[in-house]
């Protein structure tokens, strides 16, 4: 090793942020024109590791500027800032159908940025790197809370912003697979939302009697957020992914309690019983069972099972029309993206083409195939996201950005 290539020097600004906060990876001091290595290693809280990185050339001064500077090769290429985060990949020998998630949101997600010499594509805990850092990487900003829900028999974990308030509320729903998922709860609340993050499949499920819960789960969950003293009760949205979309649709128009300011729907279906509980969606979705199809990996493909398409033209529903038809288009907006996968999620986290899935009333894990291309899902997520958020704002803030935000 050449002695100037010890002095390499690395860094990352902000080296602590949000997790859609973007950061600066700028390597100096290193030899004009040396072609180096960048990579990025996390290691989950289920203890899998994952890795992405990019080829670099240092130009005339030693200097790699990785928001600047193309990557001629690794896990992405290009001009791509925030490659490091969303090509992460599970490292060489890992098992299949891995999908990163965090756990415990009161950490950062660390990661691990280092530079090596040489355009290196494998055997990387061999190697020494010239440099390295930590980085964190937060879903809750300073000063939000995390309060755990259980009135009303909810499973359910409340963020709340920093301030006195109130706050606009949201209702976050996950999909098919339950549990408490928390993340997006709190980046939300990271933004100024107070964000509720509810269980309604498994927690009731093994808890109690075995039943589903009914609808009366979703509004006694809407009250408790509507009297919360730091919410503002006139302003409540909802949010919903996959399956979560279909309860979101549902209570949002049949429900008599639930009066929402908004609705964001993610990679949803809203074909289901008008007067449904859980239950009896699912098993409209179970009945459709046999229309379930695999590709040539054997990744089940849900599209008609969770999606039927009806072969009557006068069955099809284009919510865009629909809309029009009712003289409410202005209430609409549509996001739609080519080569985007399922699983739209917030920014800079990693593309899941497939995964373990197992459902609520699953008595093992299936593979499923998500679909989309690493790149355009990437670009979805980031450009979803910020919409999003300003969709949210617009509607319960009136435009207007909350004090209460604040940064890392």
């Amino acid at each position: 090793m050449d002695r100037k290539q010890c002095c390499v020097k690395l860094s990352v600004q902000p080296s602590r942020g949000l997790m859609d906060e973007k950061f600066i990876v700028l390597v100096q001091n290193a030899l004009p024109g040396s072609q180096l290595t960048i990579r990025a290693l996390h290691q989950c809280e289920d203890g899998h590791s994952w890795e992405a990185f990019g080829h670099y050339t240092a130009d005339t001064t030693g200097t790699i500027n990785v928001s600047e500077d193309p990557s001629i090769g690794g896990t992405y290429s290009g001009v791509e800032q925030m490659g490091l985060l969303w090509s992460f990949r599970p490292i060489p020998g890992s098992k299949p159908g891995l999908r990163m998630r965090k756990k415990n949101i009161q950490t950062p997600m660390e990661v691990t940025i280092s530079v090596y010499q040489g355009h290196q594509t494998k055997g990387f805990a061999d190697l020494a790197p010239l440099s390295g850092v930590v980085v964190e990487r937060w879903y809750m900003a300073p000063g939000v809370r995390r309060i755990p829900v259980t009135e009303g028999g909810l499973t359910a974990a409340l963020f709340l912003p920093s301030g006195p308030g109130p706050f606009p509320g949201l209702l976050d729903l996950w999909g098919g697979g339950g549990q408490l998922v928390e993340y997006r709860a709190a980046l939300l609340a990271s933004h100024g939302f107070a964000s509720m993050a509810i269980d309604y499949l498994t927690a009731k499920i093994t808890m109690e009697t075995g039943k589903m819960v009914d609808n009366q789960y979703f509004e006694t969950a809407y009250r408790v957020l509507q009297q919360h003293p730091q919410v503002c009760g006139s302003k409540i949205a909802m949010i919903g992914l996959s399956f979560g979309t279909s309860i979101t649709l549902k209570m949002a128009v049949y429900s008599e309690v639930i009066k929402l300011s908004a609705a964001v729907c993610i990679s949803g279906s809203h074909v289901q019983p008008v007067d449904g509980s859980v239950g009896q969606i699912l098993a409209l979705l179970y009945k459709n069972g046999d229309k379930t199809r695999f590709s040539e990996k054997n990744e089940v493909i849900w599209r008609d099972l969770l999606l039927p398409i009806p072969t009557d033209p006068s069955l099809k529903v284009n919510i865009k029309e629909m809309m029009a038809r009712a003289g409410n288009s202005h209430l609409l907006t549509v996001l739609s993206y080519p080569n985007a996968g399922h699983l739209i999620e917030p920014p800079y986290t990693p593309h899941a083409r497939s995964s373990n899935f197992k459902t609520a009333k699953m008595s093992e894990k299936m593979m499923c195939l998500w679909g989309g291309q690493t790149v355009e899902h990437s670009r979805a997520q980031e450009d979803a996201w910020k919409k999003m958020v300003v969709f949210l704002r617009e509607n319960l803030y009136g435009g207007r950005n909350p004090t209460s935000f604040s940064h890392l």
